[in-house]
């Protein structure tokens, strides 16, 4: 069962034209509230930056760069390597972990994004939570089925689950990705979530920068040959339903499998990630931490068990 994402009134405005220049989508229906986050600060926020590309890769040391220069506390605490694809894997069973402090505002945990973000929250950040969590921005998109396993999408998730608002932010197409123009379009991502999270702040005043229990999962574009360009504006979506990577497994008749990936991109839903950045939109796409699809499937639920016994 895929996470559903939901999208409130309140995220939803988010995305107005003030902002992006283009209506919002309609999106699908809200699901059980969370506990009620802590109210935004009027003024700069207290950030934990984490990755799944590792904590020196470029996505993040320019989004730390970028926040600052914003005016915002930021604090990278990501992982030591690269951990791409491990979406919500945890190791908290494991006795020990690896930490290192390489330099001051920088955590290298040697685990996953949600290791990074646990440790980050009651280790760094013990004793007062900071008010947002970003992780990113990823190298390459996280649409549709990639979302789902993203580890980037994985360390916002594990802020949500601590009741702390976060955002996932992704830079590229649904082609493979170039690491020149991506890196460039970094640039206009970055941009884009200091004025998202400006939104967030002013909106906020004395209430929480987000709804309860609602993250945002943003995939920015990359515009232009040189990936520097502006994006043709930006939609509120949800997750395409669709998973385009599709494993191949050759037998190599020795007991092992050659493993390869196939593409088989379906037409996009209407509305959806996909289909906002294949028309060079940034897909602004709301998700929640649990696996609650909202009040309509659990009636159909009930109604599918009523009357079954033990």
């Amino acid at each position: 069962m895929r996470r559903k994402r939901v999208l409130p009134l309140a995220a939803l405005m988010l995305c107005t034209p003030a902002l992006a220049g283009t209506a919002p989508a309609v999106a699908a229906p809200q699901t059980a509230p969370a506990a009620e986050p802590a109210a935004a600060p009027a003024g700069p926020l207290r950030i934990l930056l984490t990755n799944d590309d590792g904590y020196n890769a470029p996505g993040i040391r320019k989004a730390f760069e970028r926040l600052t220069a914003a005016g915002h506390d930021v604090t990278i605490v990501a992982p030591l390597t690269n951990q791409s694809g491990t979406g919500t894997k945890m190791m908290s069973g494991a006795p020990t972990i690896s930490v290192k402090h390489p330099e001051p505002k920088v955590w290298a945990v040697d685990g996953t994004p949600g290791d990074s973000v646990a440790f980050g929250l009651a280790a760094v950040f013990a004793g007062e939570a900071p008010d947002l969590v970003v992780s990113g921005t990823n190298f390459g998109p996280n649409v549709a089925g990639l979302a789902t396993h993203s580890g980037t999408v994985g360390g916002a998730v594990a802020a949500l689950e601590s009741g702390v608002p976060a955002i996932a932010l992704s830079t590229g197409g649904l082609s493979a990705p170039d690491p020149v123009t991506t890196v460039n379009a970094m640039g206009p991502t970055l941009d884009f979530a200091v004025k998202l999270i400006d939104r967030l702040r002013v909106r906020a005043r004395s209430g929480p920068l987000l709804p309860k229990g609602v993250g945002l999962n943003v995939n920015h574009p990359i515009v232009g040959a040189d990936g520097k360009g502006t994006a043709a504006g930006v939609a509120a979506t949800f997750q395409d339903p669709q998973n385009f990577l599709e494993p191949d497994f050759t037998d190599a008749g020795d007991g092992t499998w050659k493993v390869g990936v196939k593409v088989a991109l379906k037409p996009a839903a209407k509305g959806g990630d996909i289909e906002a950045v294949a028309a060079g939109k940034i897909a602004v796409s709301p998700m929640n931490s649990d696996w609650n699809t909202g009040p309509a499937d659990h009636a159909v639920t009930s109604a599918l068990i009523a009357g079954l016994r033990p």
